[in-house]
């Protein structure tokens, strides 16, 4: 019994050597790594360029500043950033954390973020924007925090309204408005029309219009066309902007051999432009005695807005996830946000504070972000792709004056047989 007794203190000393071996080892490797500098690298997948990436690496820094045991590795993509990213998904190489858009895309290969959320006492969903989510769920997990968005607005040329004693519109106009304040606008003999058209429409700009006149592209569970892509209501959302250049009220602009639509309203040939923040700046460079609006409704209808947003997010094969949703709530939390100057401010104590919503020509973008809470179409849909072709062409040959209804039945036939897939 005594010679147990011995073998087991023994066996005890030897334990407590050893952990005060471990505890002096980790000591000295954290010792190390502060004398030499060695740091955890945290990458970081961006698209910008020029000023909007610098802003993103004073970011960097000031998280790194927070976390000096972290160095933040930024990757800037630029227009190559869809297939570096999908390279380096597929050698399970990823950055730690992106931005992101394409969800249906990228999302199987990014972490949910509910886990992180639900234990993270500091962060507050209520304080975003809420329809900026529906952007970045799939299948009803979170893969992305709103990092930036732009909803769009009609833009006016101010000089051209008062040159033809014409009010400016203000929001809570209609459509019917509209097409009367572009025909008022437009002389054709001198080449000024009061609306531009694109004459290959992106669809997924449209869905906002076609929101608003109370119909969809696509059942909102996602399993139906028919009805909704040819429906009275979609196929009248899109025959206002035909029946306008039809009626030589507006001109189609920015096809092959044309100008852009910024290029001719900055040179003052068309009096009313739809867009979303990226024009902004340039019209303000260009001298432009401009405002912006949001868009018209439809007679008795509440209008609505599709958003291009931005979002952050966290790899799923990332070795360093905790550490990168540190990034992921720095990049959305107020210090940061106040940062970045190129983005418009996603959550909604940061614009009260800022008082962002209080500029004229940046109130509208608030005002139909608070008007877009529908979820667009490719997310709905896993073909949507093949889908949206057959939409496109149906579309860009409406624009041509060809027959609405009977285009948007065929592409809905031609479609078909990609739902439920």
């Amino acid at each position: 019994m005594k010679k147990f007794r011995m073998t087991f203190l023994a066996l005890i000393l030897v334990f407590v050597m050893a952990a005060c071996s471990d505890n002096q080892s980790s000591s000295r490797a954290d010792q190390t790594r502060k004398e030499g500098n060695e740091k955890i690298v945290l990458r970081f997948a961006t698209w910008d360029s020029g000023e909007a990436l610098k802003i993103q690496e004073a970011i960097a820094e000031k998280f790194e500043e927070k976390h000096p045991f972290i160095k933040v590795q930024m990757e800037a993509y630029g227009d190559e950033f869809d297939q570096k990213l999908a390279a380096a998904f597929g050698a399970k190489n990823p950055p730690d954390v992106m931005y992101m858009w394409n969800f249906p895309a990228y999302f199987q290969s990014l972490e949910p973020l509910e886990n992180f959320i639900k234990r993270d006492p500091t962060i507050d969903l209520n304080d975003f924007y809420q329809g900026l989510f529906n952007y970045s769920t799939m299948y009803r997990k979170l893969y992305g925090m709103p990092a930036g968005f732009t909803t769009r607005v009609v833009y006016y040329n101010k000089d051209l309204f008062n040159a033809a004693h014409v009010p400016y519109p203000k929001d809570g106009w209609t459509w019917d408005d509209f097409q009367s304040v572009a025909k008022k606008l437009s002389n054709p003999a001198i080449e000024q029309y009061g609306f531009g058209v694109r004459p290959e429409p992106d669809t997924y700009d449209l869905q906002g219009i076609v929101w608003s006149n109370g119909s969809s592209f696509i059942s909102e569970d996602g399993k139906k066309i028919d009805s909704y892509m040819n429906s009275p209501e979609t196929i009248e959302s899109i025959e206002v902007f035909a029946d306008m250049v039809k009626e030589k009220s507006a001109v189609l602009v920015g096809g092959k051999n044309q100008q852009s639509g910024e290029e001719v309203f900055k040179a003052g040939k068309i009096a009313m432009w739809e867009s979303g923040i990226w024009p902004l700046e340039e019209f303000k460079n260009a001298k432009v005695n401009f405002g912006t609006v949001e868009m018209p409704a439809f007679n008795g209808k509440q209008v609505r807005g599709v958003i291009s947003s931005s979002a952050i997010s966290i790899a799923k094969d990332s070795k360093n996830k905790d550490l990168a949703w540190e990034f992921v709530k720095f990049f959305s939390s107020p210090e940061a946000i106040k940062m970045r100057t190129a983005d418009l401010p996603v959550r909604i104590s940061m614009v009260k504070e800022l008082k962002t919503d209080q500029d004229p020509l940046i109130g509208p973008f608030y005002k139909m972000l608070e008007r877009s809470n529908a979820t667009p179409s490719y997310l709905l849909a896993k073909n949507w792709d093949e889908i949206n072709r057959n939409l496109s062409s149906a579309i860009n040959a409406i624009m041509l004056e060809q027959d609405a209804k009977e285009l948007l039945n065929n592409a809905v036939i031609d479609s078909e047989k990609y739902m439920g897939q």
